[in-house]
């Protein structure tokens, strides 16, 4: 895979990583300026309560995106060096990529924030982008 589509995927990488702190950010109030405005963007402008569960919730998933960041890094990463027997590693993160994104889009349209579907659409092509592009499931 050449250099560029490495950085590709390596700054998609860091791109998921950095909305996990900005999620995680949302637990206290002193850092959660950013997830607040990212919040009233996707809910049209409705009051906000912070409460301590969404505080909680906000934590927790900042987490677990900072989390699958770091996991999609390392396992992209290998993916690459596997060469063409990395495939089962691409099949893996895509099946996981389809998962998320049917979920993810599905429950933002039923709880009133449907606009969240744009970034999803957003990251999810980001991802085919650097799949097709990089040529990483033709066979070797």
């Amino acid at each position: 895979m050449s250099s560029f589509w490495r950085m590709w995927f390596t700054l998609w990488c860091a791109s998921l990583g950095v909305f996990g702190l900005v999620l995680a950010g949302g637990g206290l109030e002193a850092t959660s300026g950013p997830v607040r405005l990212i919040l009233s963007l996707l809910h049209g402008g409705g009051p906000l309560n912070f409460d301590q569960p969404l505080r909680f919730s906000l934590a927790v998933l900042g987490a677990v995106s900072f989390g699958w960041a770091v996991t999609l890094y390392r396992m992209i990463g290998a993916a690459i060096d596997l060469k063409g027997a990395g495939r089962p590693i691409w099949n893996a993160i895509t099946a996981g990529m389809i998962s998320w994104f049917v979920i993810d889009s599905t429950l933002s349209v039923a709880t009133g924030f449907a606009l969240n579907v744009v970034p999803n659409i957003a990251l999810a092509g980001m991802y085919l982008i650097g799949l097709m592009g990089s040529g990483a499931l033709k066979q070797p």
